[in-house]
């Protein structure tokens, strides 16, 4: 165990402090089991090394990676049995859907230790539902996405601006720092600021390297797949990354694949669940529900600048963009007559140029224009939408 807490001293030394992520303050820590899931690369782990530095007794605190060699020879469940001898009262374990027993090992420390407070990160497509160790009536997990451009404001650029609702932006009530512009720093956060890693060197090498152990090891860990069927995974994945957004033909893409109709259908949930791809379904079920797929998109632009070898298509960027930072908060799907719809209102992205024939006869249709800074009546700034988390 010193060793562990030796690695965890050395963690907490690295650990900037200046920004918190949007989740920092939404998740309730008094739970007695905590997760927090999420793509690779978001920041998870730099999330609850912060809290563990900025609020929690040193002392009675432990920080662990399941990856970690301690755990070829040693369990979990005795780490946390030692830990609390020790009168250690908050255990963190960081990637736990590399321990191959996580979910059997959580539910016994709930059970066994009712003063130890246990928190875990673990990837996106982690299910807390699956089978006969049941976490869902124990554990409160939380997801976190990327970086928000209002985020990526205040990160790398130290511009603050607040958080602003979807009625806020529609309304016009945004509120912006005086000489703002936000053009000066919007390509800059399509092409590479969706990932808190954007500043470090040979960002793209990183990010293809998060991308690819994504596919060749989180999904096929948690669906138990071939290395031949994890191939697929990058095939499938290539396939979307040339055609996006589209209109998915699940017979043709499985013949291409040479896979079957339903195996396809889970390949894109679990591209979806790792923060991949985004896939907009109808009004049935929402993104976050069973709805019919109508389109599908690659998860965020700065994964379709990496991706798409050719220049991408503005228009798909646009679109991406939109999607990506409206879903945090919204439930968004697709729309009949336009590109996308929140609630009751309907949404078509384009350029300055984009004109509202789409949007006749709707009484809360909006024109969301790239290009612009402000708005009006029903003209909302692309932009804008990124200041939603």
């Amino acid at each position: 165990m010193e060793k562990l807490q030796a690695n965890f001293d050395a963690m907490l030394r690295s650990t900037p402090t200046a920004f918190h992520r949007y989740m920092f303050n939404r998740i309730n820590w008094e739970n007695r089991l905590l997760g927090l899931v999420g793509p690779r690369g978001v920041g998870k782990t730099t999330l609850m090394l912060q809290y563990a530095k900025e609020k929690l007794d040193r002392n009675t605190t432990l920080f662990v990676n399941a990856d970690d060699l301690y755990f070829s020879s040693h369990h979990l469940i005795d780490l946390a049995d030692e830990f609390v001898k020790r009168g250690g009262t908050h255990l963190i374990i960081d990637e736990i859907h590399k321990y191959k027993d996580w979910a059997r090992e959580l539910k016994l420390m709930y059970d066994y230790h009712a003063d130890l407070k246990v928190f875990f990160t673990g990837s996106s497509i982690l299910d807390i539902h699956k089978g006969s160790t049941d976490l869902s009536r124990r554990a409160i997990v939380y997801s976190m996405q990327g970086l928000s451009f209002r985020e990526y404001l205040n990160m790398f650029h130290h511009i603050e601006i607040p958080v602003h609702t979807l009625t806020d932006i529609i309304q016009h009530k945004v509120e912006i720092p005086e000489k703002f512009r936000p053009y000066a720093y919007f390509q800059s956060y399509l092409e590479q600021g969706y990932y808190p890693f954007s500043q470090e060197d040979q960002f793209n090498i990183r990010l293809q390297q998060v991308i690819n152990k994504t596919l060749e090891i989180d999904i096929p860990q948690y669906a138990e797949m071939s290395v031949s069927t994890a191939r697929k995974l990058k095939q499938l994945l290539a396939i979307i990354a040339r055609s996006v957004p589209f209109k998915p033909n699940i017979s043709s893409i499985a013949t291409m694949l040479g896979v079957s109709r339903n195996n396809l259908s889970d390949y894109f949930l679990y591209l979806e669940e790792a923060g991949l791809i985004a896939q907009l379904r109808d009004g049935t079920g929402g993104i976050r529900g069973l709805g019919k797929v109508d389109k599908v998109y690659l998860d965020n632009p700065t994964l379709m600048h990496s991706l798409v070898q050719q220049t991408s298509d503005i228009g798909n960027i646009r679109e991406t963009f939109f999607l990506n930072q409206t879903r945090v908060e919204q439930d968004v799907i697709t729309s009949s007559i336009s590109d996308f719809q929140i609630a009751d209102f309907i949404f078509e992205v384009g350029g300055k140029n984009k004109k509202q024939k789409q949007l006749q006869g709707t009484e809360k249709g909006f024109v969301v224009k790239d290009g612009i800074e402000q708005g009006y009546m029903n003209i909302i700034p692309l932009w804008q939408f990124g200041l939603n988390y």
